[in-house]
């Protein structure tokens, strides 16, 4: 196999079938991670880096600092040096020579500290490590114990082993940092749901809550810390052996099997064989071997070692003891690990929207046992966030890498439930940070081809799914050839925005060229981030518009509800009311369902609720926007009290892998009707309110601009101040209800703030 450089080495390796006395048809494989250019720490290396890389945590040129005494060192170097970084590696006398040799040939600096600290070896090396991050600007820590790239490396392993094997039973593997056996375990059950996953540790490790031992002689896997990457929840099994037992197998591997390895790797063979014996039959197991056994010449393989030590003292059991979780153990023992619920875990939120379903969200959290946590960059821009009850971590959220390092230092992986957002401009982020931690939710490529309407049409047209005809512009000296293929009348859109944003019906070429010229203008959205300064020509369609409610869950998307809109004529476009769900002949209903679940099917999407617009015309359905999210505009609410189903609820439920259940409860209707300002000036206040919350049929009114604000005639969603909701049996119940609720509101505008004086209160009803 031909390979460009000894990075791209890495991966790729062998699986041997092994001679064991295991029942009939039963299959045991070594996956030989050992035969990476160092050793299986290198696909961290290339994991961490080339994605620190990606998002900017680390720069052309700047250091790299890692701890570690194995073979993460090598990789990191490996990594590093082809890449053009100096690496410093910060280590302790464990280290063998082979290894140090190694990193000296690759030009790594080695930093080695003599003593123990209060935690061992290991937090006596984190506190050289900390000095130098302070000692060298821009430096860049890869983390492997905390940071979800490691995990993220052993995803291709997985796919190899499908490759390979077809199907895989149960899984073997060390555990030190959590990386490899979590890793593998999660993406493998992605394809085989009930594979069973088994570590192995060490006696004298932390990490399944034995007594720490720092003077234990094993390396390469246990710990005296607990890493952020161990996510005990997905692994069946531990087993733990002593020294002796370690190290026998280990040179049992060589003879038995012809495998010269580490004591890594010699644990994970000792428990291999067991669990093949005590496997069903026809099962196919794997272990993951990690290192190889040249830096072991003078420790495991030596028989003087053995002796300075009194290994040979330690006592070896030939099978291994099923305790309870817990029991403190001297010799080989297992113990079935206890199954945690998602109660007490956190969802955490990527910012939130300021209005409708944000702060709900948060509380619902709460109710379902979760403890949400809102990471903000301005905690100051959500009304009532102190009454949640959730915790606020601030920090950047426009960064990639900040978010990242939040996350990762503040979270162990295993008290993570899931990440959601419900603002529009941070659903991107949230699905890559869910990728990331590979927790439940869509792809970063599936929230793309909907959040960037530009991509959206591309993949609708190829899919050939009925939308209106467009033409993408990015300066405004294409708008006069895509008016003149679209024509006139034309919708004028960016291609990255939310609430009908800068959105305007142009008639002529003049006003097609200054909207899009107002559009290319904007540098960042409101929420600080760049925009894609891209314009989207688009067909003026013409036929009612609905939107569609749809709900996917376990690869199934349902149509939960077609929600009917009322929607200003133009030149914006500013949503003025809804009711839930559409009276639609079911012929119409059914088209549109059919219509939007093509369309998310056409994006790639696999989890949530999606709330997709869509226009009625003569000829069938045309998709306006895929919105990737929970539908705004209260219309969750509206579903809620129409027919009970909570889809807020369910969104959160299904962020964090708990049941989902769709079911209606009632067969009714709700509507919402919007306040909005039809003159500019300085909002003297709403009036009324008491007497339209007790209109029959109307069970909420709400205000949602202070007096003081400055109004105007809406021209977006942003424009709004109100909105009143009723809920009823018919739709005509309902339209009655808010047309008599409405009548009542009396909006004051003090005009005299906006134009200099002499003009006074006005108010409209």
């Amino acid at each position: 196999m031909l390979f460009q450089s000894a990075r791209d080495m890495i991966g790729h390796t062998p699986l041997v079938r092994l001679a064991l006395d295991v029942p009939d048809g039963t299959e045991v494989y070594a996956k030989l991670e050992l035969a990476n250019p160092f050793a299986m720490k290198d696909r961290v290396a290339k994991s961490v880096v080339e994605e620190a890389r990606r998002i900017g945590a680390l720069k052309p040129g700047a250091p790299i600092v890692e701890s570690s005494s194995g073979t993460l060192a090598l990789g990191v170097a490996l990594v590093g040096r082809t890449l053009g970084h100096p690496v410093h590696i910060v280590t302790d006398p464990r280290i063998d020579p082979v290894t140090l040799a190694k990193l000296r040939c690759l030009d790594a600096r080695v930093h080695m500290v003599r003593s123990m600290t209060g935690q061992g070896w290991q937090s006596a090396r984190l506190e050289r490590l900390a000095e130098l991050m302070r000692d060298l600007p821009g430096a860049f820590w890869p983390r492997q114990y905390s940071n979800p790239d490691n995990p993220r490396a052993y995803r291709p392993l997985a796919e190899e082993l499908i490759d390979d094997l077809g199907t895989v039973d149960i899984l073997v593997g060390a555990v030190g940092s959590g990386g490899s056996l979590c890793g593998s375990t999660r993406e493998l059950r992605k394809t085989f749901p009930s594979l069973r996953s088994v570590g192995v540790d060490c006696v004298g490790s932390a990490l399944f809550d034995q007594p720490d031992c720092p003077g234990r002689l094993q390396s390469g896997l246990g710990n005296s810390l607990s890493p952020h990457n161990l996510d005990r929840d997905v692994i069946d099994e531990v087993h733990w052996l002593n020294d002796h037992e370690a190290f026998a197998a280990t040179r049992a591997l060589v003879r038995e099997q012809g495998i010269f390895a580490g004591n890594t790797s010699g644990s994970v063979y000792r428990v291999l064989t067991e669990v093949a014996a005590r496997a069903t039959p026809g099962s196919r197991i794997v272990g993951i071997f990690p290192d190889r056994g040249d830096r072991y010449i003078d420790t495991v393989y030596s028989d003087e070692y053995w002796d300075e030590h009194g290994v040979s003292d330690l006592p070896v059991a030939t099978e291994s003891r099923l305790v309870a979780y817990g029991t403190a153990v001297t010799q080989w023992s297992r113990a079935a690990l206890p199954r945690a619920s998602k109660a007490g875990k956190f969802l955490i939120f990527i910012e939130s929207n300021t209005t409708g379903t944000g702060m709900e969200a948060l509380r619902t959290a709460r109710e379902l046992g979760l403890r949400p946590v809102l990471i903000t960059g301005d905690p100051g821009r959500y009304a009532g966030l102190d009454e949640t009850g959730s915790e606020t971590v601030v920090c950047d959220t426009n960064s990639r890498a900040e978010l990242r390092t939040v996350i990762q230092e503040r979270f162990p992986r295993q008290s993570i439930a899931g990440v959601t957002t419900t603002s529009d401009f941070y659903v991107p982020v949230t699905a890559e940070l869910s990728e990331w931690l590979d927790l439940p939710g869509n792809s970063a490529d599936s929230v793309a081809a909907c959040r960037n309407k530009d991509v959206t049409r591309g993949v609708l047209w190829a899919a050939g799914i009925g939308q209106p005809a467009y033409a993408v512009v990015t300066d405004v000296d294409e708008v006069a050839k895509a008016v003149a293929e679209i024509g006139l009348p034309c919708v004028v859109k960016p291609s990255d925005d939310s609430g009908s944003n800068n959105v305007r019906l142009c008639t002529d070429l003049d006003e097609a060229r200054e909207t899009a010229s107002r559009i290319l203008a904007v540098r960042t959205n409101v929420r600080g981030q760049p925009t894609a300064r891209t314009v989207l020509v688009e067909e003026f369609v013409q036929g009612d518009e609905y939107s569609v409610e749809t709900f996917t869950h376990d690869g199934v998307t349902t149509c939960i509800g077609v929600t009917a809109k009322s929607v200003t004529a133009g030149p914006c476009f500013v949503e003025t009311g809804h009711v839930f769900p559409a009276p639609l002949p079911a012929g119409a209903a059914s088209e549109l369902a059919e219509t939007v679940i093509a369309a998310l099917g056409a994006v790639g999407w696999r989890s949530g609720a999606v709330h997709t617009e869509v226009k009625l015309t003569a000829s069938g359905p045309r998709v306006l926007e895929i919105n990737p999210r929970l539908a705004g505009g209260m219309i969750p609410e509206l579903i809620r009290q129409a027919v009970g189903s909570d889809l807020l609820e369910q969104q959160l439920r299904a962020a964090t892998g708990l049941p989902v259940d769709l079911t209606a409860t009632r067969d009714g209707y709700a509507a919402i009707r919007f306040l909005l300002p039809d003159r500019a000036g300085v909002l003297g206040g709403v009036e009324g309110v008491e007497e339209a919350s007790a209109t029959p049929g109307v069970t909420r009114v709400v205000v949602t601009a202070r007096p003081g604000a400055a109004v105007k005639p809406a021209e977006n969603a942003y424009g709004r101040i109100g909105y009143i909701i009723a809920a009823g049996d018919t739709p005509a119940m309902v339209t009655r209800a808010l047309d008599t609720a409405r009548d009542r509101i009396r909006i004051c505008v003090d005009e005299e703030s906006a134009h200099g004086g002499g003009r006074g209160d006005r108010a409209v009803r």
